[in-house]
C-alpha cells in the first residue's frame, strides 16, 4: 500500500517534531547536569598599571551562588588558592539559600589570605524567586515586595574579618607591591541600591606604598551588576579598569552567537569577558564574570561555563 503524500508529510513531521523535541531534552541535561558543573579559569592580561609597576595578579570572583550540598564547588574555589593572586575581587552574589554561609565561608576560605575587595549583589541580600525565564527578554528581572532576606550580614562580617575591605557605595585605598589602589564600589545597582561616592583622593591618603612618598596609582571601579549608568560614573571618575558579574555570561547563549540576554542594559555582546567601555571621551578595560553558579532555580548553564576570572595587569608601556 502507498502511502498518500498528507500521511507521508504527517510523519515526516511528527519525526521532525520528535527530533527537535529530543535534541532540546539532550541540551537541557547536559546545561543541567554537566556544563554548569565545568568550572574553570579565564586569564586575561590588561595593560593599565603604572609605567614601570610589575605585575598584579586578580582574581575576580562573581556570581558564587551557592546551595548547600555543592561539594564540588567547594573543592574547585578552596583550589583557586593555588593560583596565587596578589589581590581577590567579590563582585557579589555569593548565596542563593539561606543556610548557606558556612559552606561559602569554608569555600573560600583558602583565598580569604590574600588582600581581598567586595561589593554585594541582590541575592547576598535576598533568596531567589521561581520565575519565568522568558520574562528576561522583556528586561531586568524585577523582584517581588517582600523577598526571603539571606544573612548577608553575617556573610560580610567574615570578609571584613579576614581583612577584605567593603567597597560597599565608598572609596577605598590600598598599598600593594608597591601600587595605590583606589577603589570606587556601589551597592547592588540591580536593586537601585548603587550611591556612586567618586574614588579616594590621594593627597588626602597616607602614603605607605612608596618610600619616595609618591606611590604609583591605578584606579579600579567595582560593581555587581554593570548598568550603564554606574559604568559612565566609573568612567567619567577616572577608572582604569571595571570589575563586574551578574549577567552569567547569558547563562543559556547561542553557540557561535552568545547571549540573548545580559539581565541589565548592558549590549548583550558584552555580557561575558574582557571588552572596553567608552564615555565622555575616554574608553577603560570592563571585565565582566560569567559567573560560577546559578540561581537554585535555574541549575543550568549552556555554550556559557562557569568561570572564575584571573586578571594580569601590567604596565601601560610592557
Amino acid at each position: 500500500m502507498v502511502d498518500s503524500p498528507l500521511a507521508s508529510a504527517g510523519r515526516k513531521a511528527a519525526w521532525l517534531a520528535g527530533g527537535i523535541a529530543g535534541t532540546g531534552a539532550a541540551a537541557l541535561a547536559y546545561g543541567c547536569l554537566i556544563e554548569r558543573n565545568l568550572f574553570g579559569v579565564r586569564e586575561e592580561t590588561v595593560r593599565v598599571l603604572p609605567a614601570g609597576s610589575a605585575p598584579l595578579r586578580v582574581l575576580h570572583l562573581s556570581d558564587i551562588h551557592f546551595v548547600p550540598g555543592q561539594d564540588r564547588k567547594v573543592r574547585w574555589l578552596q583550589d583557586l588558592a593555588e593560583l596565587e593572586p596578589d589581590l581577590v575581587v567579590n563582585t557579589g552574589d555569593n548565596l542563593s539559600h539561606p543556610q548557606a554561609v558556612p559552606a561559602v565561608l569554608e569555600a573560600l576560605k583558602p583565598v580569604m589570605r590574600f588582600p581581598g575587595v567586595f561589593v554585594p549583589g541582590s541575592n547576598d541580600y535576598y533568596a531567589p524567586v521561581l520565575k519565568n525565564p522568558f520574562t528576561y527578554f522583556t528586561g531586568p528581572s524585577k523582584h517581588r515586595s517582600e523577598p526571603e532576606k539571606l544573612p548577608s550580614g553575617e556573610l560580610f562580617g567574615a570578609f571584613a574579618d579576614a581583612g577584605w575591605q567593603d567597597l560597599t557605595n565608598t572609596a577605598s585605598v590600598m598599598d600593594l607591591s608597591g601600587l595605590r589602589l583606589n577603589f570606587s564600589g556601589v551597592d547592588d545597582p540591580h536593586l537601585g541600591l548603587d550611591r556612586y561616592q567618586g574614588f579616594a583622593d590621594p593627597s588626602s591618603e597616607p602614603d605607605t606604598a612608596g618610600a619616595d612618598g609618591s606611590a604609583p596609582e591605578v584606579r579600579i571601579g567595582v560593581a555587581h551588576a554593570p548598568y550603564q549608568r554606574v559604568l559612565n560614573q566609573f568612567t567619567g571618575g577616572g577608572a582604569e579598569i571595571i570589575l563586574a558579574g551578574h549577567t552569567h555570561g547569558g547563562q543559556v547563549c547561542v553557540p557561535g552567537y552568545g547571549a540573548l540576554v545580559s539581565n541589565c542594559d548592558l549590549p548583550t555582546w558584552q555580557a561575558r569577558g574582557l571588552t572596553s567601555w567608552a564615555h565622555a571621551g575616554r574608553r577603560v578595560p570592563l571585565n565582566v564574570s560569567a559567573g560560577i553558579g546559578t540561581s537554585r532555580y535555574a541549575p543550568v548553564r549552556f555554550a556559557c561555563r562557569p568561570e572564575a576570572v584571573l586578571l594580569t595587569l601590567t604596565a601601560r608601556d610592557s
